[in-house]
């Protein structure tokens, strides 16, 4: 199995700073996106310590049969670890950040998630959330109280009720789905499926990566990057990382 991949994260065009971190390890098959929380303390600093306990934990032996335990396992190290760094320095009490990602075994794309951070699968011409988002809209929508357009307009869209390390302790996402032969995935923040819809993420897609039997790195590189421009296009109020994996 090959895989071409790009990450990329932008400050967008309202923040002053960037809180999103990114994680791409091809060499162990691994991609991550980190949202911290804006507005509260430190939300960068608990992104940027997520992915780098995540790189550290590739380190040390884990067993590649068992890839989704291995995520969950290192999320609910990396969840105790922040929370406990918050506690010992009172004015990053209450940091946290979402974390969303996939990690390929030879057969499967194991996914993990916590937060609003998602990841989609691109396949024949249609777009698949693989990841629900933490979020009280997706509750509300659980509920149907409204439909997706209406979600839109809820002035509580960026509550979460789920962020990595917010508590002491957190129950992770974990998804196990077969590979399919020239799947294409996408680990994006809200930043910027919050600012571009599926069906124009789809189109970007398309329009880079025509035919997903024979993308090359340039097209990989031209998706994200055209992503990016199409999410600070439509306002860039966030921060913004998209990462693209072509399985082939």
């Amino acid at each position: 199995m090959g895989i071409i991949s790009l990450g990329k994260t932008d400050i967008g065009k309202k923040r002053k700073t960037n809180q999103d971190s990114i994680c791409v390890i091809p060499e162990h098959k691994l991609f991550v996106v980190a949202d911290g929380m804006g507005g509260h303390n430190g939300g960068d600093i608990a992104s940027q310590m997520s992915v780098e306990l995540f790189s550290e934990a590739l380190n040390s032996p884990y067993d590649t049969e068992d890839i989704p335990q291995f995520l969950n396992d290192t999320i609910i190290n990396i969840n105790e670890a922040i929370y406990l760094h918050g506690k010992e320095n009172k004015e990053l009490e209450g940091m946290g950040t979402t974390i969303s990602g996939v990690m390929f075994s030879d057969k499967f794309a194991n996914i993990a998630n916590i937060g609003d951070s998602r990841v989609y699968m691109l396949l024949d011409g249609m777009i698949f959330q693989l990841t629900r988002d933490h979020s009280l809209v997706q509750e509300k929508l659980n509920l149907n109280i409204y439909d997706r357009q209406g979600a839109k307009n809820d002035p509580q869209k960026n509550v979460l009720i789920r962020t990595l390390g917010f508590e002491p302790k957190v129950n992770v996402d974990i998804f196990k789905f077969r590979l399919i032969k020239n799947a294409i995935f996408m680990v994006c923040s809200d930043g910027l499926h919050g600012k571009v819809c599926d069906h124009d993420i789809l189109k970007i897609m398309q329009v880079n990566i025509p035919d997903t039997s024979k993308v090359t790195q340039q097209q990989v590189n031209n998706a994200v990057n055209h992503l990016i421009q199409q999410a600070n296009y439509n306002g860039g109020q966030d921060n913004i990382s998209v990462i693209i994996a072509a399985v082939n």
